[in-house]
């Protein structure tokens, strides 16, 4: 989702941007060349497929994929999602560069949060893992927004058809739709390339 410039408070827009600033550092720490490739696939995936948009308020619905990234890439999540996003900006108008660091982190923290997910529950299938964090990874950013959205000014939140129950509502079907393609394509990958969704080491060595 994009939140367009100007919708967001300074102070907000500013804290977003310094917790972004943060995790894209996470992202790029002791990043191997042999991951480049994969992480700018992603992010290529990412930028088309987010360009889909229907402006719903401040902010807008399109595919997001959260959850498939974050279970791909583990920690270079943050990195392809702001890349993808830069581009979107830049040219295509969609959000804005004052709130690049707002929609960045909207779609980085439930792409860190489904990798962690995906790798607490090696006992279930695949699929059923896969669309767990593609599901929650929705309603996740949603949150998020949401706080922002709150922390810019409450009346985005008063009244029965507020901005944020609209985006809640609005998010629903996509919560499904991207629960059952994140479970299918990790499925998928899992029986082509099953490497693709090892978990990785940490730094210093433990997982």
């Amino acid at each position: 989702m994009h939140i367009a410039d100007g919708v967001l408070s300074t102070p907000v827009a500013v804290g977003a941007s310094a917790l972004t600033a943060a995790a894209i550092a996470y992202s790029v720490k002791g990043m191997k060349e042999e991951e480049i490739p994969k992480t700018s696939l992603m992010a290529g995936v990412f930028f088309a497929v987010s360009l889909i948009s229907i402006p719903v308020g401040p902010s807008s619905i399109h595919p997001l994929f959260a959850g498939l990234l974050g279970v791909i890439l583990g920690r270079r999540a943050p990195l392809a999602i702001f890349v993808g996003l830069l581009l979107q900006a830049v040219l295509f108008q969609h959000g804005g560069l004052t709130t690049l660091g707002a929609n960045t982190l909207m779609l980085a923290i439930p792409a860190l949060l489904s990798y962690k997910l995906f790798h607490a529950l090696p006992d279930r299938p695949v699929f059923l893992r896969g669309a767990l964090v593609g599901g929650l990874s929705v309603m996740v950013t949603v949150a998020v927004l949401i706080v922002l959205l709150l922390a810019t000014d409450p009346r985005f939140g008063e009244g029965i058809w507020s901005v944020v129950n609209i985006l809640v509502v609005g998010h629903l079907p996509l919560a499904g739709i991207e629960a059952l393609v994140t479970g299918s394509a990790l499925r998928l990958i899992a029986g082509a390339k099953p490497e693709m969704l090892k978990q990785e080491a940490a730094p210093g060595g433990s997982v």
